[in-house]
C-alpha cells in the first residue's frame, strides 16, 4: 500500500486522532487536530513534517471531520502557531460558534477542549481540493450525527474519521443518549461507504489500511450485534469513553472509581437509563471488563491504562 507523495499520515495514539497532512506547494492542509492535552506535541509534529518537506513553508488550512474532542482539540494551538484557516463541517457550525460544550459532549463526558474560531464550513456533498487532488465531502452520521468523510474518487482513497476503522467504528453516542435515529444512521453510513470504490482508508485512529472489504465486513458484523441488543451499544460506549478519559487522567484510584463514574453525566446517565447497575456494581462491572480485555491494570490501588495515549 502506497499513499500519494502529497499525503503524510501522522499516526497518533487513542487519545488524539490521526493528523493527515496534504502538501500543496508552499502551503499544506491538515485534517484533524488531535486532543487538547496533546496540542503542543501536535504542533511540534506538524512543524517537523513541514520542515522535512522542502519548499512547504507553513500550514495554511486545517479541516475537521467532526466535533469530538480528540479531533478538534488542537485547533486553537495550531491556529496560534501557524495562523491557519480552520474549516469545519457545516453541521457543527452553531455549536462551535457558540462553543456549546453540552452539544460537543465536553461537559457530558468530562473531556477538555480549547475554544477556537472557524473561518469557513464544508457542506455535505461539496467538492474541494487537498494535495492537488479533488475530494468530496460525504455525510457520515452515526458516531457523530454531523460528521463528514472525505473521498477522492480518482485515487480511491477514503478519509473515514471515526465512521470506519480497520476493526469497527467509533462510539454511537446518539443511541445511548436517546436518539433513535443514530443506529440506523450508522448502518446507512456504512452502506454508503461500502458502495464507494476504495483502495486505501485513512481512519481517524490506527494505521491506514487497504483491506477495505474485510474491514467493512467486520464493521457490519459489529453493527449487527448492536442492532440485535442495544445494551451492547451502551456497554461499548462506557468502556471506550472511560478508557479515553483514563488516558487523559493518566490514573485513577480504584476507591474513587464509583464516585468518578457518578460525577460524569454521560456515564451516570447511561447507567441510569440503560444498564441499571447500583453505583458500586457499575464500577465493579466496568473495572472487571477493562481488566479482562487488558485495557487497564491495577497497581498499588491505582487504575492505569495499558495502551499508549
Amino acid at each position: 500500500m502506497k499513499l500519494p507523495d502529497a499525503i503524510q499520515v501522522i499516526e497518533r495514539g487513542w487519545l488524539s486522532s490521526n493528523n493527515i497532512l496534504f502538501f500543496e506547494g508552499a502551503s499544506a492542509t491538515l485534517v484533524d487536530a488531535g486532543y487538547v492535552g496533546h496540542a503542543p506535541q501536535t504542533v511540534a509534529l506538524v512543524k517537523s513534517a513541514l520542515a522535512a518537506r522542502r519548499g512547504t513553508a507553513t500550514l495554511g488550512r486545517l479541516i475537521n471531520t467532526h466535533s469530538h474532542s480528540d479531533h478538534i482539540g488542537g485547533n486553537a494551538a495550531l491556529q496560534a502557531a501557524f495562523g491557519c484557516r480552520i474549516v469545519i463541517p457545516a453541521g457543527i457550525e452553531r455549536m462551535v460558534a457558540e462553543w456549546d460544550t453540552d452539544a460537543m459532549l465536553l461537559d457530558a463526558a468530562k473531556q477538555r477542549g480549547e475554544r477556537f474560531a472557524h473561518d469557513a464550513v464544508i457542506e455535505p456533498g461539496s467538492e474541494f481540493e487537498m494535495g492537488g487532488m479533488s475530494w468530496q465531502a460525504l455525510p457520515a452520521p452515526g458516531h457523530d450525527m454531523e460528521a463528514l468523510v472525505y473521498y477522492c474518487a480518482a485515487k480511491r482513497i477514503l478519509i473515514s474519521g471515526d465512521a470506519l476503522w480497520q476493526d469497527g467504528f467509533g462510539i454511537i453516542f446518539g443511541e445511548v443518549m436517546g436518539r433513535k435515529d443514530a443506529l440506523p444512521a450508522t448502518r446507512s453510513t456504512l452502506e454508503m461507504i461500502g458502495r464507494l470504490g476504495v483502495d486505501i482508508v485513512i481512519p481517524g485512529h490506527g494505521a491506514a489500511f487497504d483491506d477495505f472489504d474485510a474491514a467493512m465486513a467486520r464493521a457490519l458484523r459489529r453493527l449487527e450485534s448492536f442492532e440485535a441488543d442495544s445494551s451492547r451499544v451502551a456497554r461499548n460506549a462506557v468502556r471506550a469513553c472511560f478508557t479515553f478519559n483514563l488516558l487523559d487522567l493518566q490514573r485513577l484510584h480504584e476507591d474513587e472509581l464509583s464516585a468518578y463514574l457518578k460525577s460524569v453525566p454521560f456515564f451516570d446517565g447511561v447507567n441510569q437509563r440503560i444498564l441499571k447497575f447500583s453505583d458500586e456494581d457499575f464500577a465493579s462491572w466496568l473495572l472487571g471488563e477493562l481488566l479482562r480485555s487488558r485495557t487497564v491494570e491495577v497497581r498499588d490501588g491505582w487504575i492505569l491504562p495499558t495502551m499508549a495515549p
